[in-house]
């Protein structure tokens, strides 16, 4: 079938975009990269034939060489580099090694990690911390600069990213310029609010702490949330 006379929600491009790259089956994937079809066959039709070279299917391509593709009806050079690319491209990503995670186990872990960076900010930072189900740090989210407030901490912005990236718990940072670390009463209302927000959503607050100079304050530790 030719893709134009699929439903639009059909569509490999469409349907990656609005449901993910894994939502494609693998003739989708190669018709994605493929573009565009001939006179005689689509770009879902050469990605089948492609597919079918070899008992090996997909993995066949792995080892491929452009003289070999050429033997498809429509593989033009282009086409053929752009496969080639993205099988080059998927070997690399799964040889590089996988990042290593910063495990937390207390709030003293999260200060030694930020102090130094974060002591002689001049402008407050507000960072949420987006924590695994192992309590790993699987993502570090600037979500305002300057006093913690209402205004600038709405839960909207604060958990979109965790709710991306489908976090267990979230910790809070910030730093106070003065280099007094003494959460003000604005911090604890802010963070009591943002827990609340936290827990409607399943993502629960594990720690807000506060950055000083040299010296910090876990609420959490303070019993103050």
């Amino acid at each position: 079938m030719n893709i134009r006379e699929l439903p639009k929600d059909e569509k490999p491009r469409e349907k990656l975009l609005r449901e993910g790259s894994g939502s494609l089956s693998t003739t989708e994937l190669l018709a994605v990269l493929i573009s565009s079809g001939t006179r005689t066959s689509s770009a879902l039709e050469i990605a089948g034939k492609l597919l079918t070279m070899d008992r090996r299917g997909i993995r066949y391509l792995a080892e491929c060489s452009p003289e070999e593709l050429e033997r498809i009806n429509g593989m033009g050079k282009a086409r053929i580099c752009t496969i080639l690319a993205a099988v080059e491209l998927g070997k690399r990503i799964s040889a590089a090694p996988a990042e290593k995670r910063k495990l937390i186990r207390s709030s003293s872990d999260i200060a030694d990690i930020f102090m130094e960076k974060m002591r002689y900010y001049k402008k407050e930072y507000f960072i949420c911390l987006l924590i695994n189900a192992k309590g790993e740090i699987i993502e570090e989210t600037e979500v305002s600069i300057g006093d913690l407030c209402s205004s600038t901490t709405h839960p909207r912005e604060v958990f979109v990213s965790a709710v991306k990236r489908s976090a267990g718990s979230v910790v809070f940072l910030h730093n106070h310029p003065s280099g007094d670390p003494t959460p003000s009463e604005t911090d604890i209302v802010t963070t009591r609010r943002l827990m609340e927000a936290g827990n409607i959503l399943g993502i629960p607050v594990l720690d807000h702490i506060i950055i000083g100079d040299g010296t910090y304050v876990s609420m959490k530790a303070e019993r103050m949330i």
